[in-house]
């Protein structure tokens, strides 16, 4: 339980920077993801080495984390490019939207049953998830597009997590997110290939949030939660995520300006209300 309420928090904080960084890039979405995911793989490459990660491959998994990957590459394409078209409240509180397909696909594929208290936790999240958007959806065609283009992101989010709790049940946590994190960085660059986006010729500034991207909502992060699903239903990682929109709205607010309203600070809570009741009750990690 210590290990738990010591490294979710850290992760939540980690990944709510991931919108703020993105949208201080000058660069294309596909280019944004792709160097992203590039670059934590490179930095995890010394460890994954050292640890002989291959070692814990199976080959009745090697499909799995293909797929995981896939999945990775297409939740960050779309997500990131929904934070063109509209404000970072709105993309990353329908973004997090991905615990109720989270719940029903544990329910269904991977028959982890939801318990009270994660049904409530879930509910909790959904409704400040639902208070935050309140008053900041835009009602034009491009903030549509952009908050339609977030919950396709969440769909992907969900898959995403169901395969890495199903995968994780029997895998080093090295031997998950390093081939992971690759696949999704190599299908990005083809897909950046097939629209023909440049890889080079971005101010300094981008490149370092490049950087940053790779190494605080990525390593730190995403890896904080993949190493959550081993102990934890993908239902209850997923509702922790939700501790993201209250840290980017924040950020958002102090760094890029955009409003911090009542009706977000009360979403705010009751996402972390949620979040407090969905983890009450697991004893140990």
């Amino acid at each position: 339980m210590f290990r738990l309420y010591t490294f979710l928090p850290i992760g939540i904080i980690a990944i709510s920077t991931a919108s703020i960084f993105i949208k201080l890039c000058d660069a294309p979405v596909l280019i944004i993801a792709t160097y992203r995911l590039i670059l934590a793989s490179l930095m995890l490459s010394p460890f994954a080495y050292y640890k002989k990660t291959w070692r814990g491959w199976e080959r009745n998994a090697l499909g799995w984390l293909l797929l995981s990957g896939l999945l990775l590459s297409l939740h960050f394409a779309l997500w990131i490019t929904s934070l063109k078209y509209t404000s970072v409240a709105s993309s990353v509180v329908l973004v997090t939207t991905h615990p109720i397909f989270v719940g029903v696909g544990g329910l269904l594929f991977l028959k982890e049953r939801l318990a009270l208290n994660l049904i409530i936790g879930i509910a909790l999240s959904v409704l400040g998830s639902g208070l935050i958007s309140y008053g900041d959806m835009a009602l034009s065609r491009e903030a549509l597009m952009g908050d339609g283009l977030a919950l396709l992101g969440a769909i992907a989010a969900s898959g995403y997590l169901l395969v890495g709790r199903k995968v994780r049940k029997d895998q080093d946590l090295f031997s998950y997110i390093f081939p992971v994190y690759s696949m999704a960085g190599l299908i990005l660059i083809l897909f950046s290939l097939i629209f023909k986006e440049p890889f080079f010729g971005y101010s300094s500034s981008t490149y370092f949030y490049f950087f940053l991207l790779a190494l605080v909502p990525q390593l730190i992060g995403h890896t904080t939660f993949n190493w959550a699903l081993k102990y934890l239903p993908a239902s209850m990682v997923a509702v922790a995520i939700l501790g993201e929109p209250i840290g980017s709205t924040i950020l958002a607010y102090f760094i890029l300006g955009e409003g911090l309203t009542a009706w977000k600070i009360l979403g705010g809570i009751s996402i972390f209300a949620g979040i407090l009741v969905a983890l009450k009750g697991k004893r140990s990690l």
